[in-house]
């Protein structure tokens, strides 16, 4: 019996190879990991990023970014669609890739993600789709997939509740709470697929954001 399904445009979909489920109780270990895990990452990586409002999409795009040394100023595309973060020569990993931060949350399908043309910065750029689910995952045969969680709903919060926490800053990056990102307990589930991720990365594997 075949464990795979059908992808939104009917091709096979296969099981991932390995999922892992992380709990994070502040925003900055979001980030943390985002920095952690960017020290793995290379040019041609996809990762998938879904979340709702305040699960740490932001945050831990912007952990990633300062870990791959790309230019500040990671905030969500959602009005632009795609942001290019260049790589900075006198950062953490000079020469090291680009960060492309997409949000594919009004894209309604493979086809206008195609539209975009992401096939042309893919094989020189760190990936990075939020809502990407059944639209991306024909630009890579490899992926992770990344699933963020609130342990409270927005609505317990709210954006008053999220300004009061206010934003803090991890080497010169504002975290961005206010607009996004609340600094709650989220849940992070971690999946691999394809020959680039045959098992947990390292950086995955030994988190320990639970306190």
């Amino acid at each position: 019996m075949s464990t795979s399904s059908q992808s939104a445009e009917g091709r096979p979909e296969l099981p991932p190879n390995w999922e892992k489920t992380l709990t994070a109780t502040t925003a900055e270990q979001t980030h943390t990991l985002g920095v952690r895990l960017a020290g793995v990452l290379e040019a041609g990586d996809l990762l998938v990023l879904s979340g709702e409002l305040g699960a740490g999409k932001t945050t831990f795009t912007q952990g990633l970014g300062e870990g791959l040394g790309v230019r500040s100023g990671v905030i969500s595309p959602t009005f632009v669609l795609v942001r290019i973060h260049p790589n900075l020569p006198d950062g953490p990993r000079p020469g090291g890739p680009d960060l492309v931060h997409v949000d594919a949350y009004r894209l309604g399908s493979a086809a206008e993600i195609d539209d975009i043309d992401l096939e042309n910065t893919l094989d020189s750029s760190v990936t990075v789709v939020e809502w990407g689910h059944d639209r991306v995952e024909h630009l890579s045969d490899s992926r992770l997939e990344i699933d963020l969680h609130r342990a409270i709903g927005y609505g317990a919060f709210g954006p008053g509740a999220a300004a009061a926490g206010g934003s803090e800053t991890t080497n010169g990056e504002t975290l961005d709470f206010e607009n996004d990102d609340t600094d709650e307990p989220r849940t992070i589930v971690l999946r691999g697929y394809g020959p680039r991720w045959p098992a947990v990365p390292e950086p995955v594997a030994t988190f320990e954001g639970k306190s």
